[in-house]
């Protein structure tokens, strides 16, 4: 059975048990700051756990593309080194969401595994969580029962928290699981020893296939669990280890998943692969894996950079270069050449990867240029630090140096230490490890926040229902909110259960404005809202309490009986009480009064309503920014090309950004007739035709523009400028007509990293800001050049005036130079056999005095001098010294000149024979060269 009919066969299975068969999500994650990843099948349906979405059936099947290189879950080390490890990897899964529990997933798990790929029963061991007395959880004995009959006692393993427990994170939807193993070892090795021995205990052929994991309980912030309401079904199954079970292998990679690239990768190395454990076969195991790993990254929407996502994808992409640099002796380009493969391989279940495999493996291409060139020159550098370290006789290189390599050339410490061994050196490995974890620490800090638990005031919604492509303003409730603790200090996050407000995403960044707390229809407080974000299916209102206000009148509600009191704003802010015929009592507080990020939660617990308002102004300006990106996208295309796609962007009310494929520089021409063509578009007043829920396949007929990288419903939002011109998929807010967006002016273009360009740009008052700016400079211009017919021309003219000038005056500052050298050749002494001359000289630069010395060096043999001079109010000193100083009295002029330089408030360095100093005391210049001729002597 091939690998594409195991998958086939998984898929038709279970959409045969009434489950809706849906689309992998991209590699990288979206709008969940706790994951860099999609590292599992459950990724992508981590709301619908949560209760923050509505799933698209109860019943859901995947294949799911993930990546385990960071975080809890990181397999990077053991790539290559084992058969069964990998980076980027295909999970099998079914789900249930609310719908069916443990006997349906048990049963369906086993009828799958043995009736449909027939593997045989006598090798299938399962496993159940023995409870945790800590969590308070209890042995699961639903899952025991349902296995007994199945399997039968001897064949059910008991398994700890760390084994039988699946969690997502330190928060969130978690609970028991029940594991499905398999034992692929040779009949005579299954007589010598069970294979429930072997269970869980990293034996190569007896592996963990399939985990079905019952999510009945929610971790919260204290550690602590709770019951879900609604028990739910997250299954995952190795694609990779199904097919060698299946396939009857050893190993993954000798499966047709990844024989066709390591076939590839042979022709390339013209080494055979064994499958051993030799250094060469590890090369292609990692390439093999790594590959597919870079591949799908850059086809859903990555590229290699120096940070974040884009750092480990480099990061990746480096470590499999390196191996077949240094064990396949593939110092080429050679990764670029499995894209095709690769792409023809996986066109059926991921067409993103064969759409664009062209820019995919030029992206690649370039990366291995640049490494393969940087690892030349570590190589060089790492020769260098070699000889140094035995010179200093020491046996190994140390730490810090280590590190430098492995953070500045990209080089991995386990290269270092192969050619440092090759050398007869070591390398200091608590000392990288230290230096590592220093810079771990380093990124810890920077990034440091902790969240509370949610605190719910409402029933759950759907996330928060957005109005904000029609309402700037909106009365609403709160749903939870959760008190956050981050760089910024104290803030809250608040979910409503609808809201005007636009979170960021797509480029779009958040909108702010202002919720206004009420209580029986009257305003009680004014929150700012500095940011609102998409966390996971919720919009999250981010609120510093430090921006709060009062307002001028407020109103609370205290019968007899009725309760305690709403909790009053500070007491220095109370100015009144009054009560009404009904008892009914009233404050008011001071305007501008910040309410106390402590108290904040309680206001909200006390808020029955909320006024949503968003800052309008600010919106319109974001809204013609992001209308314009859509023209600039159309315009580009037409000027550049068809091959231009989006990668990435930025719009905000102060500007544009634009990310997209292309191989060179645009060049000026290319740029003006870009911009002429998005400015057309913009006087045409192009009406916006704006079309909700749109059947995904009629948005594609349509000619719709999508980026790759997303996951797109089944219905979508179109935005139109023109069908002829302009057709989008987009869920950010735009311009009603395109004369909103006034103008649009370039300010920037360059390179962000290989394969994509980025444009930056003004519009609206941005741009018109601009052209002011820009016109005041000529203006001031013409007013300073005396209002010439041709500004440029003048300028012109100036410059080589000045350049005429300039060399002018070095021509006569080198003649006073010389003048200069002619008289101290006079003031020479000899001292011990060699030349002295301390002087304090009048020189008009640092240059100068650098030339005079080494011009009285020519002049004198095994001249030592010193000289000094007060350059425009700031010492400097140099110091020149003959071999015969350095040689016979271990003098170095760098230590020298250091020393001189306490003398006039500075410092310096330099080579061993000539080294200067500056300093910010001139009165300290005597001092220095009476200590520089007494050093001399």
């Amino acid at each position: 059975m091939t690998s594409s009919e195991i998958r086939r066969h998984f898929l038709d299975f279970f959409q045969s048990k009434q489950h809706l068969i849906v689309a992998s999500a991209p590699l990288v994650a979206k709008n969940d700051p706790t994951l860099m990843f999609n590292n599992s099948g459950m990724a992508q349906f981590k709301d619908f756990f949560l209760g923050n979405g509505t799933p698209p059936a109860k019943r859901v099947a995947d294949t799911q593309k993930c990546l385990r290189v960071s975080g809890k879950h990181n397999d990077l080390e053991d790539v290559g080194f084992d058969t069964y490890h990998h980076t980027m990897f295909e999970m099998l899964g079914n789900w249930s969401f609310g719908d069916y529990f443990k006997k349906e997933a048990i049963h369906w798990a086993w009828e799958l595994l043995t009736e449909v790929y027939q593997l045989p029963k006598d090798r299938l061991y399962v496993s159940v969580f023995q409870g945790d007395d800590k969590d308070n959880v209890p042995f699961d004995q639903e899952a025991f029962d349902l296995w007994e009959p199945i399997v039968g006692k001897d064949r059910i393993i008991y398994g700890n928290k760390k084994d039988n427990f699946w969690e997502m994170g330190d928060t969130g939807p978690c609970g028991p699981c029940s594991e499905i193993h398999v034992d692929l070892r040779s009949a005579e090795e299954v007589a010598q020893q069970p294979g429930k021995e072997l269970v869980n205990a990293d034996h190569p052929q007896v592996v963990e296939i399939w985990n079905l994991v019952f999510m009945q309980f929610n971790r919260k912030a204290d550690g602590s669990l709770e019951p879900l309401p609604a028990r739910h079904v997250d299954t995952g199954m190795g694609f990779e280890r199904l097919c060698m079970a299946i396939q009857g292998k050893k190993s993954n990679y000798d499966t047709d998943v990844f024989s066709g690239t390591i076939n590839v990768i042979e022709e390339l190395s013209g080494k055979p692969y064994g499958g051993t454990m030799d250094k060469s076969d590890v090369a292609m195991r990692v390439i093999a894996d790594h590959i597919r790993a870079v591949s799908f990254a850059i086809a859903d929407g990555l590229v290699p950079s120096n940070s974040k996502a884009g750092y480990v994808i480099r990061r990746i992409l480096r470590r499999a270069i390196r191996y077949g640099y240094s064990y396949l002796n593939l110092t080429e380009p050679f990764m670029t050449k499995l894209v095709p493969t690769l792409a023809i391989q996986f066109a059926e279940v991921f067409p993103e990867l064969n759409a664009q495999r062209d820019f995919v493996a030029t992206v690649i291409r370039e990366e291995e240029i640049a490494f393969l060139r940087t690892l030349g020159t570590g190589l060089g550098r790492l020769d260098q630090i070699v000889t140094d370290t035995k010179a200093a006789g020491n046996a190994s290189i140390a730490g810090e140096t280590v590190f430098e390599l492995n953070d500045t050339f990209g080089f991995p410490a386990d290269l270092t230490a192969l050619i440092a061994r090759e050398k007869g050196l070591g390398i200091d490995e608590d000392g990288f490890q230290k230096a590592l974890q220093e810079q771990k620490t380093r990124s810890r800090k920077d990034a440091a926040s902790s969240a509370g638990d949610w605190i719910e005031l409402a029933d759950a919604t759907a996330g928060s229902r957005f109005v904000g492509y029609d309402q700037a303003e909106s009365e609403t409730r709160i749903v939870k909110y959760r008190k956050v603790q981050n760089k910024q200090g104290v803030q809250y996050q608040v979910v409503l259960a609808e809201t005007p407000f636009y979170a960021e995403s797509g480029g779009q960044i958040g909108d702010t404005g202002e919720l206004v707390l009420m209580r029986a229809g009257q305003p009680l407080y004014v929150l700012t809202v500095v940011d609102t974000r998409k966390e996971n299916d919720l919009t999250i209102h981010v609120i510093d309490p430090a921006q709060t206000s009062g307002l001028t009148t407020a109103r609370i509600e205290k019968r007899e009986g009725a309760g305690d009191w709403i909790l009053l704003p500070p007491p220095s802010a109370i100015k009144a009480f009054t009560t009404d015929a009904d008892g009914v009592q009233s404050y008011s507080v001071a305007n501008g009064v910040a309410i106390e990020a402590d108290d904040l939660a309680e206001q909200l617990n006390y808020t029955d309503a909320v006024r949503a308002k968003i800052d309008t102004t600010r919106r319109a300006q974001i809204a013609a920014n992001h209308s314009a990106t859509h023209l600039l996208h159309s315009a580009l295309r037409e000027v550049l090309g068809t091959h231009v796609a989006q990668k990435g962007s930025y719009v905000g009310p102060d500007a544009l950004r634009f990310d997209f494929s292309h191989f060179s520089k645009v060049t000026d021409e290319q740029l003006a007739a870009v911009e002429l063509i998005v400015n057309e578009k913009i006087r045409e007043d192009i009406p916006l035709d704006e079309q909700r829920n749109v059947p995904i396949a009629q948005a594609k007929e349509m000619g719709a523009t999508a980026l790759f990288g997303e996951k797109y419903g089944d219905f979508v939002r179109v935005i139109t400028f023109d069908p002829s011109y302009s057709v989008e998929l987009c869920g950010g807010t735009h311009v009603n007509r395109t004369g909103h967006i006034g103008l649009f002016k370039f300010t920037g273009e360059g390179s962000v990293s290989t394969g994509v360009r980025r444009i930056e740009a003004k519009t609206a008052l941005g741009a018109e800001t601009l052209v002011n700016e820009q016109m005041a400079i000529v203006s001031e211009l013409k007013e300073v050049l005396k209002a010439p017919k041709d500004v440029v021309k003048a300028v012109q003219d100036l410059l080589t005036e000045r350049s005429a000038l300039q060399k002018q005056i070095e021509a006569l500052q080198n003649e006073k130079v010389q003048q200069i050298k002619n008289g101290l050749l006079d003031k020479v002494t000899q001292s011990n056999g060699h030349a002295v001359l301390v002087e304090r000289v009048d020189v008009p630069s640092a240059d100068a005095l650098k030339q005079l010395a080494y011009d009285l060096k020519a002049k004198v043999d095994n001249l030592a001098l010193v000289l000094g001079a007060d350059i425009n109010g700031k010492p400097q000193l140099a110091v020149m010294l003959p071999d015969s100083l350095i040689q016979d009295r271990k003098l170095n002029a760098g230590q020298v000149v250091k020393e001189l330089a306490k003398n006039i408030k500075g410092g310096g360095g330099g080579q061993p024979f000539f080294a200067t100093a500056g300093g910010s005391d001139s009165s300290g210049l005597d001092a220095a060269l009476a200590q520089g001729k007494e050093l001399l002597a």
